[in-house]
This record gives C-alpha cells, sequence and structure tokens, in this order.
C-alpha cells in the first residue's frame, strides 16, 4: 500500500524539487517512475515497522504516514546527495516509526480495526489438574 502520493510529494516540497532529483534523464519534467519507485520504497520501509503491531494493509492511512512517507521517499529521491536537513528529517522519521513499532506511539486506526497485530492476549483462571497425590489420575 502506497502512504503517499507523486501530489503529496509535490505539495509538501514542491514541483521544481521532485523533478530536480526524479528527471535523471534530464528531458525537463518530473520522472514518475522514478518518483514511484521512491514511494514504493518509503511504504515498504514503513510497513517494515507498522507490521510489528498492526494488521497490514491498514483500513485507512493516518495523515502522520503520509507525511513520513513523503519524507521517506523524499530522501531516497536525494540518494547520496542528502542534505544535512533531509539526513535529519529521515532520522526523526525512522525514530517515529521505531517507537510506533515498540508501543511507544501509535496510528490512528478505525475503531473498527483489528487491535494491532491483530492478536489479543486471553487469560482464564481455571482449577489446576493435580492438587495433591489424593487427586490423582486414574487412582495412581
Amino acid at each position: 500500500m502506497a502512504y503517499a502520493t507523486q501530489d503529496d510529494l509535490i505539495s509538501r516540497f514542491g514541483e521544481d524539487e521532485i523533478r530536480g532529483l526524479s528527471d535523471r534523464a534530464r528531458t525537463g519534467a518530473i520522472d514518475a517512475a522514478v518518483v514511484a519507485k521512491a514511494i514504493a520504497d518509503a511504504s515498504s520501509t514503513i510497513d517494515s515497522y507498522l507490521g510489528a503491531r498492526y494488521r497490514l494493509p491498514l483500513a485507512e492511512i493516518d495523515p502522520r504516514l503520509t507525511r513520513i512517507a513523503a519524507d521517506l521517499a523524499r530522501r531516497y529521491l536525494y540518494s547520496e546527495r542528502a542534505t544535512d536537513e533531509v539526513l535529519a528529517i529521515e532520522k526523526r522519521a525512522l525514530d517515529w516509526l521505531r517507537d510506533v513499532a515498540n508501543g511507544k506511539a501509535v496510528i490512528a486506526v478505525p475503531s473498527n480495526a483489528p487491535t494491532p497485530s491483530g492478536m489479543v492476549v486471553m487469560v482464564e483462571e481455571s482449577r489446576p489438574v493435580f492438587r495433591d497425590r489424593r487427586n490423582r489420575i486414574g487412582g495412581w
């Protein structure tokens, strides 16, 4: 599931920046395939963290995930040319995702959505099977 779109990246960072980062063939246009690959990589990174606590795909996308996906996709578009600012934004995004994976932060999910990981812990009290020598199985 993609957490962001090319339009999300353009609205956050501007068309000129996205064009400059994606136009590797120097055509003067945004290379949609390059942007889509960066978004897919960012979404895959997000899923690797969310999957530790939530059933994927999510029923609805928390708006913070769109921002995180855009930030990560931008970082992937920069590749080795990333500035200190872009690297710091990436670090904050990954730190937050790590907090989500560790249960220190949560994402907004609809009230009817499955619980994190779809797992529920249930504890049931019961009487012990063996209490003492007089209650042995089969009279042994």
